[in-house]
């Protein structure tokens, strides 16, 4: 079985992904969330799967949220009174 580039990088994108449910600190499972995301949306790319590409740009766009409300000082939304 011969694995070309194209499918070998799914399968990185899905090993990183999941394992970064098995990072205990939410900073870390971000963190490769992340790279997990980057890693999809090239594979998306690479197979003209605007699907793929969409759900990890939210997904990213999700992790890279809370990994810098985790370490910045952004300011949460208030809820009229």
């Amino acid at each position: 079985m011969i694995i070309n580039f194209t499918e070998g990088l799914g399968w990185v994108a899905t090993t990183v992904f999941v394992a970064s449910y098995f990072f205990a600190k939410p900073a870390a499972l971000r963190a490769v969330q992340m790279i997990g995301a980057t890693l999809w949306i090239v594979y998306g790319c690479l197979i003209g799967a605007i699907p793929v590409i969409a759900a990890n740009v939210l997904v990213f766009a999700a992790a890279a949220w809370t990994f810098a409300r985790g370490h910045f000082s952004i300011p949460r939304m208030q809820r009229p009174e």
